[in-house]
């Protein structure tokens, strides 16, 4: 069996949804994704998203993602990212995404190393609030099919030319889909993890078939682990704590209790301060205490953050929560340009799968989402402006060789290790010769 389409994208996160929504309604347009469609990481982000609140905070919000970056951040695509802020805000609006207010204006929050309240949000649940109003609006349109259980496992390539992708159903059968373009939008590397704040379906594989087909990558050995995740013995993954939640007041604490660092440092480098905090108290994990918020505040702002650590047989109103960093974001990626184009022509690489070198060698938070909608919306306008049918041709597709699923995704998951460890190690040479 094989299948055409004039789009196919890859992934039902905020990135593929958006670009969908973005591109004409006279296009065919099909969605995969390997799990159901709301199983995508950008429905568990719980910070917000920021903006541009006005052009006097224009300096000191770039400032602010370019220091989190380390300055290995890409300029330009800061300032893309940032101008567009507004308009994205807009067309969230438009679909119906509810941001908290007060009388009419927007509520603002503040997260790590952010120098002022820029983050819009959702209670605690911004990206659910997001990607599922994004879900139902694709759901609307009649020039959209999503295929759920549905694993891309290559992509067709011939000279450099992306003509779509080879997938596997839910029933273990290959199924090529011939495609005019194809965009890249499956998310992060957590699923190659013990311990990550990611769908554990989410396993980098776009990364791996971008490097056995030669497409160019970026910094793919920038991974962020987020200072605070709740401590726990279970598999599985880990239970993001919002970094709002010290934006708003909350405090590390050592197991004396004592505060021992300033809560709103780069992730980076809190990471590092509470990696070595719990080496000197030789626990395997610092505590988290809300006592500084308003029980009120809590529950109206943090309910499911509030929630579930109920369950876990933690009531945050009243005691300190176990936290322990973990995996949480991929900086690298598919390298890309401004309209988020790969090097192979014809295909495009959006959200946490690409890299524009907006986040630099480190993401300032909440600008995941916007960095996201922003340029899967390039993405949609630049595949338009294009508007190229390609051939059909004869492309000869041998298929027997990802009969074995399991082979495949072993091989890739060990494919973007090794390129991981490797970049590692030529970023230590290099810093051990230039010292």
């Amino acid at each position: 069996m094989e299948l055409k389409t004039d789009i196919v994208i890859v992934g039902t996160g905020a990135a593929g949804l958006f670009s969908a929504l973005n591109l004409p309604e006279d296009k065919n347009i099909t969605i995969i994704t390997k799990d159901e469609a709301e199983n995508s990481d950008s429905f568990l982000a719980q910070g917000g998203i920021c903006v541009l609140k006005d052009e006097n905070d224009y300096k000191n919000y770039f400032e602010d993602t370019m220091k989190a970056g380390h300055y290995e951040n890409d300029k330009k695509s800061v300032e893309i990212m940032i101008n567009s802020s507004k308009e994205i805000i807009k067309d969230l609006e438009k679909y119906k995404v509810d941001f908290q207010k007060d009388n009419g204006e927007y509520v603002f929050t503040r997260e790590g190393a952010h120098s002022s309240p820029r983050i819009l949000f959702h209670k605690d649940i911004t990206g659910r609030e997001i990607t599922s109003k994004l879900l139902n609006e694709v759901k609307k349109r009649n020039n959209i099919k999503i295929m759920e259980q549905f694993t891309m496992v290559d992509i067709i390539n011939k000279n450099n030319e992306c003509y779509g992708i080879i997938g596997i159903d839910k029933k273990g059968s290959i199924v090529p889909i011939k495609a005019d373009y194809t965009i890249f939008a499956c998310g992060g590397i957590g699923g190659l993890f013990d311990n990550s704040t990611n769908f554990p379906h989410i396993t980098a594989d776009a990364i791996a078939i971008a490097i056995n087909n030669n497409i160019k990558l970026k910094n793919i050995d920038y991974i962020q682990i987020h200072p605070t995740t709740l401590y726990s013995k279970k598999k599985g993954r880990r239970f993001l704590i919002s970094e709002s939640v010290r934006g708003e007041g909350a405090v590390l604490l050592n197991k004396n209790m004592e505060r021992f660092a300033n809560e709103l440092l780069p992730r980076d480098i809190l990471t590092k301060k509470i990696l070595e905090q719990m080496k000197k108290d030789n626990m395997p994990y610092v505590w988290l205490s809300m006592e500084p918020i308003d029980k009120k505040d809590i529950k109206s702002h943090f309910p499911n953050i509030y929630e579930h650590c109920l369950k876990e047989g933690y009531d945050v109103t009243k005691e300190c929560i176990p936290v322990v960093p973990s995996q949480h974001y991929f900086m690298g990626g598919i390298k890309v340009d401004y309209n988020s184009k790969t090097s192979m022509e014809n295909l495009y690489a959006v959200g946490e799968t690409s890299c524009n070198g907006v986040h630099g060698k480190n993401r300032l938070a909440s600008n995941s989402l916007l960095e996201s909608l922003v340029f899967a919306k390039r993405a949609a306008k630049d595949i338009t402006k294009e508007n190229k049918k390609i051939e059909d041709i004869n492309l000869n597709i041998d298929l027997s060789k990802y009969k074995d699923y399991n082979k495949l995704q072993k091989s890739y998951r060990q494919i973007v290790l090794d390129e991981i460890e490797r970049k590692k190690k030529d970023y230590e040479r290099s810093n051990h010769n230039e010292a």
